[in-house]
């Protein structure tokens, strides 16, 4: 497979890591009706998702060393559309999480996977290269998570968002079955895992890159979350909802591009990381001042941007001392983070309050950056 096959694919596999969670976010509120629960509960769908990942992410990325990318990635793909089919059919709401959190657990398989062959084949500022340019296509996936979730909800409820996202993953499955070839190194070490996890666990720059990426992801997905029930109290329908995802979808692009042209010009991963949680902070005080008007979208924009800006620079330098185990240090990496996430998103379900979240996981992105300057 040549690199741009490799890219077309692996940009296919991360929208549809990406498009699971938020085509399932228009669903919130037909889900808490369907199964008569409030929309802190029902919000709680999401928290699942992102802990069932996280282990996920640290299941299939040492299985992806141990028994190659390949096979690993259809097994997951697999289990991810067995999982939803049995979600058709389930009556209660616990049954509904237990099912997300089976198909979160083989989603996981997309992301950790799909960074894990890109590590394989792209090293250094190639590397960092090929994270902005799928974090430009990236940008589209809120919007057709969003818009296409609100659509199915209107005409088929939350099964159709279901039935869609079996359709989804066995078109990839298919996909990666005749276009994914093995990438993992000929001689790879058996390194330990207890080994690699104490490692990581004394790396302050690990700690630093998971909490990174955990405020800027829960900065971006507490939108999904805590967004479908502010627009509902605003009297907006799900409607309004799908097509704030274009607008999102637009900022998240911006960021990613801004990010690429900044890397070309000579500007260092840092400073881009620095000046995304500048915009992240600008952002969550806008959506603060403006939560009580639809208007609290347009300062969402900045969050976006900065998720796209940031997201892409903290991937290409986390893992660069950990070359010799790529899928294993990934795997970890991950389950620290995504746990990170799935923590955040419980307390931001709990509290229901986006403008806060945004604050304050911005406010921390930043003041991680000054430590950074201090070591």
């Amino acid at each position: 497979m040549n690199k741009r096959s490799l890219l077309a694919l692996a940009i296919a596999l991360l929208m549809f890591a990406q498009i699971a969670q938020t085509l399932y976010s228009p669903a919130l509120s037909d889900i808490g009706r369907a199964f008569a629960v409030g929309p802190q509960t029902a919000a709680q769908t999401l928290s699942v998702y992102f802990l069932a990942f996280a282990f996920g992410v640290v299941v299939w990325g040492r299985a992806c060393d141990r028994f190659g990318r390949r096979p690993v990635m259809l097994v997951g793909m697999a289990l991810y559309a067995v999982a939803l089919l049995v979600g058709l059919r389930v009556s209660s709401f616990n049954g509904l999480l237990l099912v997300q959190g089976v198909a979160a657990f083989g989603a996981a398989v997309a992301s950790v996977v799909t960074q894990t062959v890109l590590r394989d084949r792209f090293k250094g500022a190639e590397l960092a290269q090929v994270f902005s340019v799928v974090g430009i296509a990236l940008a589209a996936s809120p919007a057709i998570g969003l818009f296409s979730g609100a659509s199915l909800v209107q005409v088929f409820g939350y099964r159709g968002v279901l039935g869609a996202l079996v359709l989804l993953a066995a078109c990839l499955w298919l996909w990666s079955w005749y276009g994914l070839l093995e990438s993992r190194p000929q001689q790879t070490p058996d390194v330990s895992l207890p080994d690699t996890l104490w490692r990581m666990l004394s790396d302050r720059g690990i700690w630093r890159s998971a909490l990174w990426i955990a405020c800027f992801n829960v900065a971006l997905f507490s939108y999904y979350s805590l967004a479908p029930f502010m627009f509902q109290r605003l009297g907006l329908s799900e409607s309004w909802f799908g097509y704030s995802g274009v607008l999102l979808a637009l900022g998240s692009g911006l960021g990613a591009w801004f990010n690429k042209r900044l890397l070309q010009a000579g500007y260092a991963a840092m400073q881009l990381i620095r000046l995304a949680a500048f915009c992240g902070l600008a952002g969550g005080i806008g959506v603060w001042l403006l939560q009580d008007s639809a208007a609290f979208v347009l300062p969402m924009l900045l969050i976006v941007l900065a998720f796209g800006m940031a997201i892409p620079n903290i991937l290409g330098l986390a893992l660069v001392e950990y070359a010799d185990r790529l899928g294993t240090a990934g795997a970890l990496l991950g389950l620290m983070y995504y746990l990170l996430v799935g923590a955040g998103l419980i307390l931001a379900g709990w509290f229901q309050a986006l403008g806060a979240t945004l604050i304050v996981c911005n406010g921390v992105a930043l003041l991680l950056t000054t430590f950074v300057s201090k070591e």
